[in-house]
């Protein structure tokens, strides 16, 4: 197995694409700034800011009743912060949360870089600048805008899902680094063991059976893509898993760059061939081309589409049957009393056990059908024409 510089580039070209892009697909420039005014001071213990709402918060966080919509889009959408956990319950709510960079540009003011601890989660303004909920309060979307003014700010801020990207590029550089030296010492006479045992597998896996599968010959020259492609979506799959808030492929805006790379290396790379079939299919009566033409012609775009929507739709629709199955245990408790909601939990824990499991394999299937599909549209884009069968058996027979 080698790892050349180029798996490396490949790395680096997509995780690129998603940092610029990220936080701007996140931002909302239409929706109106109403910053909070009350105060809620700020304790640093460990790195981790710890922020008491008191009497004087903001009337959304006074105690009510079990909001589950803000309990499942505070975890599944991206924030300014790294909100670890909460104890406590209403104004008295205690919230452990990292605070992340916040890098912003407008025309009049320039760059600006501060920590988002400066905000206390929305409810202070800082420097002129205020971060503002555009959902009606249930943390779908944050939004920094200039106080008082209307003019357009560019937010380029390490938010909870950039940082989830560099954790995952962290992991996959450390784990392949891993994998080529053991490679390089062991070479081809000895047997794989440790972690290039366990890796090497799932590399011969997508070259033998995805690339050379539907690339030919040409396998070579898309191999650290379709590599990068499924180890990356395999990773932050996993990495949302865990209890830390990480929802990185169950954002539309990443999915949709993924998707975006795919599509630009199939327009670059596509033949004369590919483009033949779509404005001029062989063998199809000429009313029928009027048809024909333009679903082929909307199909190529439909391509990223569907490689978009179905790795987001499915990451996300795993999170959200998780949060929902564990909040029925509040929901009833709130509602009929705490005996029922301690007898809600043995079936709710059950079930979740069962589909964090469930989801484990999820993460896997999902990181390979959209490296397959990725193959196989680009095997379609640069695929040269082929003599048919019949022509190919007599040059079989007469040789």
């Amino acid at each position: 197995m080698n790892f050349r510089f180029k798996h490396i580039l490949s790395s680096f070209i997509v995780a690129l694409a998603l940092l610029v892009n990220l936080p701007i697909f996140a931002q909302n420039p239409d929706s109106p700034a109403s910053p909070v005014e009350a105060q809620a001071p700020v304790v640093t213990e460990g790195g981790a800011e710890a922020t008491e709402h008191h009497e004087g918060a903001a009337a959304e966080e006074a105690e009510g009743p079990f909001n589950i919509n803000k309990v499942l889009f505070g975890h599944v959408m991206d924030s300014h912060d790294w909100h670890i956990f909460s104890y406590g319950k209403g104004h008295e709510a205690t919230h452990v949360s990292m605070p992340l960079p916040v890098i912003v540009y407008s025309a009049s003011r320039g760059v600006s870089m501060f920590s988002s601890s400066h905000f206390h989660h929305g409810h202070e303004t800082y420097d002129g600048y205020a971060m503002t909920a555009i959902d009606g309060g249930n943390n779908m979307k944050e939004k920094i805008s200039i106080v008082g003014s209307d003019e357009k700010v560019y937010d380029f801020s390490i938010t909870k899902s950039v940082l989830c990207m560099f954790i995952s590029i962290a992991i996959l550089f450390l784990i392949m680094f891993a994998v080529a030296k053991r490679s390089k010492r062991n070479g081809i006479a000895k047997a794989p063991t440790g972690i290039q045992n366990a890796i090497e597998p799932l590399v011969t896996f997508i070259r033998d059976d995805v690339a050379k599968a539907y690339l030919g010959n040409k396998y070579a020259k898309y191999l650290p893509l379709l590599l990068t492609f499924f180890f990356f979506i395999w990773i932050n799959n996993l990495l949302g898993l865990l209890p830390l808030g990480f929802n990185f492929t169950g954002n539309i805006a990443v999915t949709a760059l993924l998707a975006l790379v795919f599509f630009a290396v199939m327009m670059i790379n596509s033949n004369k061939y590919f483009w033949g079939h779509i404005f001029n299919p062989p063998g199809v009566p000429l009313a029928i081309k009027f048809i024909l033409v333009p679903i082929e012609f909307i199909s190529i775009f439909i391509k990223p589409v569907a490689l978009a929507l179905r790795l987001f739709a499915n990451i996300f629709a795993g999170h959200t049957i998780i949060i929902c199955v564990i909040s029925l245990i509040f929901i009833f408790a709130e509602k009929f009393g705490t005996g029922l909601g301690w007898g809600t939990s043995l079936i709710s824990i059950a079930f979740t056990v069962f589909m964090f499991f469930l989801e484990l394999l999820v993460a896997a299937i999902q990181a390979f059908i959209f490296t397959n599909l990725a193959a196989i549209f680009i095997g379609s884009a640069i695929e040269e024409h082929h003599h048919d069968d019949a022509h190919g058996a007599e040059h079989a027979m007469a040789h």
